[in-house]
């Protein structure tokens, strides 16, 4: 990893998400790239600063993801290689730092990928590592996405109330990294964004807006939406033309909306109208 700078951060919080696998809609890195710039509203005096950038050439395959070229103002053509940048995040008047990791997910050398990550992690004090990925599912895009928060090890998730993954099957970037974390000792959980699997194009607005408020809950930091919400009311609008136009995916939407209303029992819904008032609460203090 080229190093180019490391500010002077207070006990961070890594965020990481990438592109590919671990991104339907590009729900998971779209969420980091809002959270990077919506990040510098909350306060003129929030300063991110790029850390570094970890070496292109021993982990991607250029053959599938490609370098992109492109015409500047003056006319020079510049490359851009495929990429995996970390940024830090000084956030005054919150208790805790960021620092945010995305990229591509790599092709290849996975362990030494997650090493030097983590040996970052490591270097800076970092004291929890949240990893942000997005997946199809057979949820209907009229119901609020579904973000699901587990901790990588039974200790952490008793600690913060949280679940442990009974997944079982092919892993992403997001999984190795999650399992190098714990097996470091450093605490490491996971939020992933439910996306409707006949809705898959990207972007998913709804989703990172999920993403973005699952983040506001677990850290109680207000991170503003920006036109974000506005976005995700218009992809929502867009979906329900589109179903309307074949008889056949209305049904099966209003069949996955049946079954997911009557999944979620009344206290649910209570948690979801409480946490939505606590954000409204923390957005009133800190603006």
């Amino acid at each position: 990893m080229e190093i180019l700078h490391i500010p002077a951060l207070r006990n961070p919080v890594m965020l990481c998400a990438f592109t590919g696998w671990n991104d339907a809609a590009e729900a998971a890195s779209r969420t980091l790239e809002h959270l990077l710039d919506a990040l510098s509203e909350v306060s003129s005096d929030v300063v991110s600063t790029l850390i570094g950038e970890i070496d292109s050439d021993e982990y991607f395959d250029f053959q599938v993801n490609r370098p992109q070229v492109n015409i500047d103002e003056l006319e020079n053509r510049i490359i851009t290689w495929p990429s995996t940048q970390v940024w830090g995040v000084v956030v005054p008047g919150f208790a805790r730092d960021l620092v945010i990791v995305k990229g591509i997910e790599p092709s290849m050398h996975w362990k030494s990928f997650v090493n030097e990550v983590l040996d970052l992690a490591d270097d800076i004090e970092v004291s929890l590592i949240i990893t942000i990925g997005s997946l199809l599912a057979d949820v209907p895009h009229s119901r609020p996405i579904s973000v699901g928060l587990n901790a990588s090890n039974p200790i952490l998730a008793k600690d913060l109330g949280l679940e442990i993954s009974h997944y079982e099957g092919s892993t992403g970037i997001l999984g190795i990294i999650n399992d190098a974390s714990s097996r470091r000792g450093i605490d490491a959980i996971s939020m992933w964004a439910a996306i409707p699997h006949y809705a898959s194009n990207a972007p998913s607005p709804k989703a990172s807006l999920a993403l973005i408020h699952a983040i506001e809950d677990f850290l109680e930091l207000n991170i503003p939406q920006g036109e974000l919400a506005n976005e995700a009311d218009e992809w929502e609008k867009e979906i329900d033309a589109l179903a309307l136009e074949d008889s056949d995916v209305a049904d099966y939407v209003k069949s996955l909306e049946e079954s997911k209303d009557a999944q979620d029992l009344p206290e649910v819904s209570g948690e979801m109208i409480a946490k939505e008032f606590e954000r409204y609460l923390r957005r009133n203090n800190q603006g």
